[in-house]
């Protein structure tokens, strides 16, 4: 669980794929510490993964194919940078939203404007996703949570605070630029329930 607080970047140090398993090094000094444990779960680009082996610097993780097929971690490039975010712990406090780090859609970023010291970006919205994307909803794109702005038929719009734009990837963002997008959690468990004509008891 991860909270779309980011709060290191990564750059790729080595990609290896291997008949669509993909394996990823990255190099992240400031997060490489005795705490960052073999094991131990963490958000790349807003997809949970696990930590395969570790040097003083960089961690490698591997990417099973649905992950590969689901998000942008197979594009991802030597030299790249990506966001990062560790675990959620007991002890932290709860900010953002609630994140699985189990993307649903690789998205795209459609366009981008100034308003004020703010950046405002739209990101394509695919049909099947609409009802779990709200206005004044959580999302989370790249691993950041993001509150949604506005929604079309086939775009969503969120807004970049200067913070967001320097303290993760989305600042620099091209357009075209593929993204990993998570609807929130507690949407899709409403949507489920009304899909099912709501909650069922089967005592």
């Amino acid at each position: 669980m991860f909270t779309g607080i980011v709060t290191h970047h990564g750059v790729v140090q080595q990609v290896d794929n291997h008949a669509g398993e993909l394996k990823l090094t990255l190099k992240a000094a400031a997060l490489v510490t005795p705490k960052l444990a073999i094991g131990a779960s963490i958000a790349v680009n807003g997809v949970c993964l696990t930590i395969t082996t570790k040097t003083a610097d960089a961690f490698t993780v591997d990417v099973m194919p649905e992950s590969v097929r689901r998000t942008n971690l197979g594009r991802l490039k030597v030299g790249q940078q990506v966001n990062l975010e560790p675990a959620l712990t007991a002890e932290q406090g709860l900010d953002g939203h609630f994140v699985q780090g189990h993307v649903d859609y690789c998205g795209e970023l459609l366009r981008r404007a100034s308003d004020a010291s703010a950046q405002r970006l739209w990101f394509t919205l695919p049909a099947a996703y609409r009802p779990l994307i709200v206005e004044k909803g959580s999302v989370a794109i790249d691993g950041v949570s993001l509150t949604v702005v506005a929604v079309t038929p086939g775009a969503f719009e969120i807004d970049l605070i200067p913070h967001t734009q320097l303290a993760t990837t989305l600042g620099q963002l091209p357009l075209g630029a593929p993204v990993n997008v998570e609807t929130d959690i507690l949407g899709k468990y409403v949507a489920q329930q009304l899909r099912f004509g709501g909650t069922e008891n089967d005592d």
